[in-house]
């Protein structure tokens, strides 16, 4: 095993995987988690040019706020109609000085969109599992695992991304982001226990990009071995 990388038992009794129940699924569903500057949003990048297929949940839930559907007046009742434009659709940047202003505001936006937006991830699960081949790896980015566990049936790895909080604040500032925003966000993001205790595996990412892209070479290929191990061993 890789120094970097870290194995962990199958996190919680929630992750169920399809594999260990005894049905084949014909692809691996990955959650890939991490907190802000991880380089969680790199790795996806990168395991979706290897030929992954990426499901960005921020992209999906953005695709939900239709313009006067239940889910934007339910937020709109909650955070006040000034986070709808003209045309009655949500501007992200209202929206998310409201909802990420403290961890109540974060969790009431959460109860509002996470039901739709798990049934949503259901449906394109079982649209890829349809048409996908043996070993192919969905690769879910999920930006809040903590309250996300009742999606986490859905998975059958979970792999965190982590950071030393020094690299991560670098890595942010260099981006443009001040370091009170930075601040902001790690105060309402998961400790690095908290994301251990939901992982089944683990790469630190406090190195180059080089370094992050061997460690998911090295962990994919481990995932699809086990994958036709469990098959085999169900066949």
């Amino acid at each position: 095993m890789h120094e970097n990388m870290k194995a962990f038992g199958k996190p919680k009794a929630f992750l169920l995987s399809r594999h260990l129940s005894g049905i084949m699924s014909s692809m691996i569903t990955v959650f890939l988690i991490g907190n802000i500057a991880s380089g969680k949003s790199s790795a996806a990048r990168y395991l979706e040019s290897r030929g992954a297929y990426r499901i960005d949940l921020d992209h999906e839930c953005k695709a939900l706020y239709v313009p006067g559907s239940s889910l934007v007046q339910r937020i709109a009742h909650v955070f006040g109609n000034d986070v709808l434009d003209d045309a009655g659709g949500i501007r992200a940047h209202a929206l998310a000085q409201r909802a990420f202003a403290d961890s109540a505001s974060t969790a009431r936006l959460e109860k509002i969109v996470y039901p739709t937006l798990i049934e949503r991830l259901n449906e394109l699960i079982a649209s890829l599992e349809a048409r996908l081949h043996a070993c192919a790896l969905v690769i879910v980015e999920v930006s809040a695992p903590s309250s996300f566990v009742d999606a986490f049936s859905l998975a059958d790895e979970v792999l965190a991304i982590t950071a030393p909080l020094n690299v991560r604040r670098d890595r942010a500032l260099l981006r443009g982001m001040t370091e009170a925003d930075f601040n902001a966000r790690v105060a309402i993001q998961p400790s690095d226990d908290a994301l251990y205790s939901l992982s089944s595996a683990v790469i630190e990412n406090a190195g180059t990009e080089e370094d992050l892209h061997h460690e998911l070479d090295a962990w994919a290929a481990s995932i699809c071995s086990k994958s036709s191990e469990i098959g085999g061993a169900h066949a």
